[in-house]
């Protein structure tokens, strides 16, 4: 399909932050998105770069009532050749492609959403930070925009992606997070839209989160839905957890999101001299074994944060400290390794990076 790239005045172009160190996460945006429809009647058409601006919805709009919503979330690189890379992002269109099938939604030709993605940022490639632990993130996303009450999936449909430079995802940096175990909501449950990247997942874990900080927690990890007893994932990311050389984390049953951070980590692990495990983890099991020192780091994996080392788990009214509380040794090679082959620093022998602008 061909994009059409529309004009940007002067007047439409914003001013850049300065100072990259203090770009926060997802506070700015970029001059520019892609903006693509489709109709029942159409299919996908319109495809257009146009200047950043908000949509003009009618207050019955179908989204608006019955959040038929997904989104993706990655990342481009401005390495030190000036070489701009995205890191899998086919992984992104397939899974989004796999939440649209969920959602009744119409699935994006893989070809338009890389292409897409590719001619944005490189249009919009001034505005990719290059200071230490910067990138550009990316958000490709789907709304109905019907003007119509009823439920029933909508007859028409913005595929969108934004764009915008970002510094770390939390406020410390890579420094060791607090996590509590949730015991009394819920997030999701197989057969429902858990491994769905969709709002309503988001929304839905947001009372937890609110509670978990007021008790100096920064994040929320969730037990599964039916039994409340096995742990699943943290609203951001996957968990991972360290019993020496040995690395456990939680199976895809439906109710968790397929991350592909979690899987890259995985395969890197092992390259690393770990084994690797996918199993239920019992949380009475797990924080005993965190007494009894057999656990010896946790981490948590993701896009936003790409590794993040786990320092303090609460349960109940118990919260224990993580190994010696700091980064672990798997942590930080994991977070080097895996930071080194976005950046460039080091060689891609798995064929994770796609090359977007080349210098």
């Amino acid at each position: 399909m061909q994009i059409e790239v529309l004009p940007l005045a002067p007047e439409q172009m914003k001013q850049k932050v300065a100072d990259e160190t203090q770009l926060g996460f997802g506070r700015l945006f970029t001059d520019r998105m892609l903006l693509v429809e489709w109709t029942a009647d159409k299919g996908w058409h319109n495809a257009r770069i146009k200047p950043y601006e908000p949509f003009m919805l009618d207050p019955a709009t179908t989204v608006l009532h019955y959040a038929q919503e997904i989104f993706e979330g990655l990342k481009a690189y401005k390495w030190d050749d000036g070489r701009i890379a995205l890191f899998r992002p086919e992984m992104n269109a397939r899974r989004f492609n796999q939440s649209a099938s969920r959602m009744c939604m119409p699935e994006v030709p893989e070809e338009l959403f890389l292409d897409g993605i590719d001619k944005l940022v490189e249009l919009e490639k001034d505005w990719i930070p290059s200071a230490p632990g910067t990138a550009m993130y990316i958000r490709p996303a789907m709304i109905a925009v019907d003007p119509y009450l009823g439920v029933k999936p909508g007859d028409h449909y913005y595929f969108f992606v934004i764009l915008s430079p970002v510094g770390a995802y939390y406020a410390a940096g890579f420094n060791p997070v607090s996590i509590l175990v949730e015991d009394k909501y819920v997030r999701s449950v197989a057969g429902g839209t858990g491994d769905a990247k969709t709002g309503g997942n988001y929304a839905s874990s947001l009372k937890a989160g609110l509670e978990a900080k007021k008790k100096g927690f920064d994040q929320v990890l969730w037990l599964d839905g039916k039994e409340r007893r096995y742990i699943e994932e943290v609203g951001a990311m996957n968990m991972f957890f360290a019993y020496g050389n040995h690395i456990v984390t939680a199976p895809l049953t439906g109710s968790i999101l397929s991350g592909i951070t979690r899987e890259s980590v995985l395969r890197l692990a092992i390259e690393l001299g770990c084994t690797v495990e996918e199993r239920l983890i019992d949380v009475d099991e797990l924080f005993a074994d965190l007494r009894n020192g057999k656990v010896t780091e946790a981490f948590g994996s993701g896009t936003a944060a790409v590794v993040t080392p786990v320092g303090t788990l609460g349960y109940k009214d118990e919260a224990l400290q993580v190994g010696d509380g700091g980064v672990g040794a798997i942590t930080q090679k994991l977070y080097d390794a895996l930071t080194g082959i976005q950046t460039g620093k080091l060689d891609d022998r798995y064929g994770w990076i796609r090359i977007v602008d080349a210098a």
